[in-house]
């Protein structure tokens, strides 16, 4: 059995915030990522409502650059999803998550600033590819 964790800490070991990222399933009938979503994971919090506890995640929506993968990479695009200049936030159970998803920065044609700390990479680039070979899980899941 597969065992992963997804965090999300402001702190982590002192050294700058982790907000990981996760693939949730937007359409089960869909296969590969034309079915899910990628999202940063900012927040876990539960809540009771009539005896019931419901497990969420507030998120940060990153949607789909394309109709199909990077011809040069076979990785798909994803860019942050902004409304009013704004990211898009929302709250999801987290039966909706899948696993976690590694995103690689789309590099441009500049150098990163030598201060530049890695917790922030997820902030500071237009758009990411989605590594679908990060792992077998990954590979088998997102095409």
């Amino acid at each position: 059995m597969r065992h992963e964790r997804i965090r999300a800490a402001p702190s982590w070991y002192g050294k700058g915030p982790r907000y990981d990222c996760a693939l949730v399933v937007d359409d089960q009938d869909t296969p590969g990522m034309r079915g899910m979503s990628v999202v940063r994971v900012k927040l876990f919090f539960s809540f009771e409502h009539q005896n019931e506890t419901y497990p969420c995640a507030l998120v940060e929506w990153f949607k789909l650059r394309g109709n199909s993968p990077d011809p040069t990479t076979g990785m798909w695009r994803v860019v942050p999803e902004l409304k009013h200049g704004e990211r898009v936030v929302s709250v999801l159970h987290l039966d909706t998550f899948l696993r976690g998803a590694h995103l690689l920065p789309v590099f441009g044609d500049n150098f990163l600033p030598h201060n530049f700390h890695f917790s922030y990479s997820l902030d500071a680039f237009e758009a990411y590819y989605v590594n679908q070979f990060a792992d077998h899980h990954a590979h088998e899941i997102i095409f």
